[in-house]
């Protein structure tokens, strides 16, 4: 396998870190070993204060407390998002094709409201009348799309 991480262009990663360890079940990346936090690892790094966080400690990555999943980094970028994601996140919130559609359906939505409630806006439900599927389709507090199924 060849490691990997995800980064998201964003402008708060601070908002970011704290929405998507929330959805995911991750944690904020601690600072490398002997740095109080992540703007003090940056500063020894030679970056400019002016490009540090100024309104966190600097961290802007979340990791897997397991360690299965990969990194992901929040990385600012002075653009706003200009259209439709080309690629996005399905949180496996239902527990599968085995669980009866009505109990799927449940799951999702409580994971929705949940995450209402963490920043995020319902776009629209999936759910054809000819299949057995259920998803809802939402935006982070940035307005990346993401899948709950």
């Amino acid at each position: 396998m060849t490691p990997f991480q995800l980064t998201f262009d964003c402008a708060d990663p601070t908002i970011m870190v704290r929405f998507w360890a929330d959805a995911l079940g991750y944690e904020a990346e601690p600072a490398p070993a002997g740095f109080d936090n992540w703007n003090a690892y940056w500063r020894s790094a030679g970056v400019p204060e002016e490009d540090l966080d100024p309104a966190g400690d600097g961290c802007g990555s979340i990791v897997d407390p397991r360690g299965s999943g990969p990194r992901i980094w929040f990385q600012p970028v002075p653009e706003g998002k200009a259209g439709k994601n080309r690629l996005h996140l399905d949180i496996r919130a239902s527990g599968g094709r085995e669980v009866p559609l009505a109990i799927r359906k449940e799951r999702i939505e409580a994971e929705a409201a949940r995450l209402e409630l963490a920043g995020a806006t319902r776009l629209r439900v999936l759910a054809p009348d000819d299949q057995e599927h259920y998803a809802v389709v939402m935006q982070d507090p940035e307005g990346n799309e993401f899948c709950l199924a």
